[in-house]
């Protein structure tokens, strides 16, 4: 079992960066390839980007990539998601999700998530 409280959501101009993070609980923290999702109102929740266990491999979707950068720290069983470059369209709630085995993009392929923080980006 692993637990997710996601922090660091906030209201930011664009342009501007924010850096959340996802701490998990339970001892096998490092076992688990982590990925974070966003939900826009009216919308269906979305890849963001996602980091294999060891973190050495992390892949993105291409509406964030070469903005956001995803990273993890197995010593403090915390994942982050540093933002830059803000856009109004990155303007959702974002959850973190962890999942045994390799990395994936693919929403159902999670087994536990956050319960989410929210990320407004304003024009």
């Amino acid at each position: 079992q692993v637990q997710l409280v996601e922090s660091g959501g906030g209201l930011v101009q664009a342009g501007g960066s924010l850096r959340l993070s996802c701490a998990a609980s339970g001892r096998t923290f490092s076992s688990y390839s982590m990925g974070w999702f966003r939900q826009a109102p009216g919308k269906e929740r979305e890849f963001v980007a996602a980091i294999s266990w060891i973190g050495t491999s992390t892949y993105y979707a291409d509406s964030v990539k070469g903005r956001f950068t995803i990273s993890r720290d197995n010593v403090k069983n915390t994942v982050y998601l540093q933002m830059n470059s803000l856009k109004p369209e990155d303007t959702a709630v974002y959850y973190c999700a962890a999942r045994t085995g390799r990395t994936s993009s693919y929403t159902s392929s999670y087994d536990y998530w956050g319960q989410g923080t929210q990320v407004t980006v304003s024009s």
